[in-house]
């Protein structure tokens, strides 16, 4: 479980497709502290399993094995060598909730379709799947690319966000353009809550 409040953007290192999966590496920087073998990390907003932790000179690299359908189903398929990532720790029991509830399952992908500065703040617009903007509402939450955001309004396909500064700087939202496709993962308690009036129907 994981909050959406990003603690680093790490650096693609390495990408190396096997017969089963895609071998991840990723320069983690301060964030490698403390994270374990077989630990968990969210990588743009996807959970994954740290496989191995290795070093090149100061830095710490963390190792993934992506699944296919993982790597298929989110934007993890349009890293490089270079790019970087949204990185995020599970959250402690004795952690403070300063986001909202994220599991790292990703539901799908949506497209920018306006992203624009306004004032001090940013302005972002995404394209959403139906499955997706079901679950989307005004001042609810949602998981962008592993950021926990405020939608700020919402139509038939699209939703917007209002992006602070803060957010901006310390993610990668700032290499963002209009077109590029983001990790979405809508807030679980409105899956709960469809789910348990579908079942009290029946």
């Amino acid at each position: 479980m994981f909050t959406g409040i990003i603690e680093a953007a790490g650096v693609v290192e390495i990408i190396t497709p096997t017969k089963k999966s895609i071998a991840l590496v990723v320069r983690a920087g301060a964030l490698a502290r403390g994270v374990k073998l077989g630990a968990s990390v969210a990588v743009n907003g996807c959970c994954l399993t740290v496989t191995k932790i290795s070093a090149s000179g100061k830095n710490k690299l963390l190792h993934f094995d992506v699944l296919q359908e993982s790597w298929t189903r989110t934007n993890l398929q349009f890293l490089k060598a270079g790019s970087r990532v949204n990185l995020e720790r599970p959250l402690r029991t004795d952690g403070e909730l300063g986001g909202h509830f994220v599991t790292g399952h990703v539901d799908g992908v949506g497209k920018i379709m306006r992203w624009e500065k306004s004032g001090a703040d940013h302005v972002l617009e995404i394209a959403a799947p139906p499955d997706v903007m079901r679950y989307v509402v005004f001042k609810g939450s949602i998981a962008v690319d592993g950021i926990s955001l405020t939608v700020a309004g919402v139509t038939k396909k699209n939703f917007r966000l209002w992006i602070i500064p803060h957010t901006f700087e310390m993610t990668t939202l700032r290499e963002r353009k209009i077109g590029d496709v983001v990790n979405l993962e809508a807030d679980l308690l409105g899956k709960y809550v469809e789910r348990f009036l579908t079942a009290r129907k029946r």
